[in-house]
């Protein structure tokens, strides 16, 4: 993880530094999709298990800056839910309740793969802070508890825009959103979640 942290850092400076090329405008855009988690490997004082949860809806806004045809450099606020379904402990399945969700800022750069079509690819990279919450955890109906943590986050992720018009810009995209370890309680997880977005972005 630490060698993608660097490489996530080194590329935000690198598109930072691009802000004294030519500047192209800002925009703004908004993101719906699907949230997926990976099983959440979970552990506490001599014990350890996964939890495996239901697909989740994913949301995102952003305001950004196009710099040259090719950089773009946002702020964007996310957030996800995904509802808790079942406990693995010693390879047994027992139902489970509950949510999980995340709230994060983060900062994320674009290279955009421009061409002579409409359809123009670009892969992303970000870095943030994140709050991570489980609410209402419970197994086998038995109340868990709640809890939540803020953490370090980072995401990376690749797409198409398809242009609408001069102003308007339809994404589709994928990223991989990670956290650092999360202290939940006297558990610990780290939180990871593979995202789907369609979204729809401004220019002005």
């Amino acid at each position: 993880m630490k060698k993608l942290v660097l490489f996530l850092l080194s590329s935000l400076i690198v598109l930072s530094f691009s802000t004294v090329v030519c500047a192209e405008g800002g925009y703004v855009s908004g993101n719906i999709g699907v949230a997926i988690l990976p099983d959440l490997d979970v552990t506490e004082p001599g014990l350890a298990y996964d939890v495996e949860s239901e697909a989740g809806m994913a949301l995102g806004i952003a305001l950004g800056y196009g710099y040259s045809n090719d950089i773009r450099v946002e702020v964007e606020l996310a957030y996800q839910k995904n509802d808790a379904d079942e406990v693995n402990l010693y390879g047994v399945g027992l139902s489970a309740g509950g949510e999980t969700s995340c709230l994060a800022v983060l900062l994320n750069g674009y290279y955009d793969f421009t061409n002579n079509s409409g359809f123009t690819p670009f892969v992303s990279a970000g870095i943030g802070y994140a709050k991570v919450e489980v609410d209402d955890f419970s197994v086998l109906g038995t109340l868990i508890g709640s809890a939540d943590d803020k953490v370090f986050a980072y995401q990376i992720g690749a797409g198409v825009g398809f242009a609408v018009s001069e102003e308007v810009t339809l994404d589709f995209k994928y990223r991989f959103f990670g956290t650092a370890d999360a202290d939940l309680g006297a558990t610990e997880t780290e939180f990871a979640s593979h995202n789907f977005y369609v979204g729809l972005r401004l220019s002005f």
